[in-house]
């Protein structure tokens, strides 16, 4: 990587205090016109989350046809999901947190290259749902691309089996509010947040399952996952 590299940045420092309970956090959306990275520099800043805990678990939707548009997505290449280093190194104390307590985490997204959001996007116009887009459900600049977002669940370290959260990953309803559960699905969400929130990730209140991290002057990355 050449020393003489440089970008322009734009971003917008995002709020860094961590969200009182019940205060709506911003989707999670990079509104900044950022250039997207190169892949050596994106080499240098990500971290597959399993290199700093292998017992995580890893289910690449995207990667899939199990997810929302019935087909893999451009970019995703493997089972693999990688965080912003700093990110990882935050994801692994919550890891460390939860073992005692019989429970694991499952990640269903992190990183996610830029033609993979713009895929998503397409995906939006060609089935006429771009109230998905509106609402906030799916992102057109999104912080997954900057690798500080991830979505995850819970699961019983012994079962292996995921917590009830009362409703799938990736459900485009008032449902999958964090806030809109009861009974075992709203202990296990609030489970889930205060052990993210706990190392500094975000809670975007619309998906229990997204949370996110910041890092001074972040990047937009497109480097495929493979």
């Amino acid at each position: 990587m050449r020393k003489s590299f440089a970008f322009t940045l734009l971003a917008i420092a995002l709020a860094c205090a961590t969200p009182q309970r019940n205060v709506t956090v911003a989707p999670p959306v990079n509104t900044a016109e950022t250039e997207i990275a190169p892949d050596a520099v994106a080499d240098t800043l990500l971290v597959n989350v399993q290199s700093v805990d292998p017992t995580i678990v890893v289910d690449l939707r995207y990667a899939t046809a199990n997810n929302f548009t019935g087909a893999p997505l451009p970019g995703y290449q493997a089972n693999q999901a990688y965080l912003r280093r700093e990110a990882g190194a935050a994801l692994a104390r919550v890891q460390r947190d939860l073992k005692p307590r019989g429970l694991s985490l499952k990640v269903f997204d992190a990183y996610r290259p830029v033609r993979a959001t713009l895929a998503m996007v397409d995906w939006t116009e060609r089935v006429h749902r771009s109230d998905l887009l509106k609402d906030g459900y799916i992102a057109s600049r999104s912080r997954h691309n900057l690798g500080l977002a991830i979505d995850l669940t819970l699961i019983d370290l012994v079962t292996g089996q995921e917590l009830e959260m009362g409703t799938p990953f990736d459900t485009f309803s008032a449902a999958a509010h964090t806030a809109n559960a009861g009974g075992l699905a709203a202990v296990n969400r609030q489970k889930l947040k205060a052990a993210m929130e706990a190392e500094g990730f975000l809670n975007y209140d619309q998906e229990w399952w997204h949370y996110s991290f910041n890092v001074p002057n972040p990047l937009r990355f497109d480097r495929p996952i493979r």
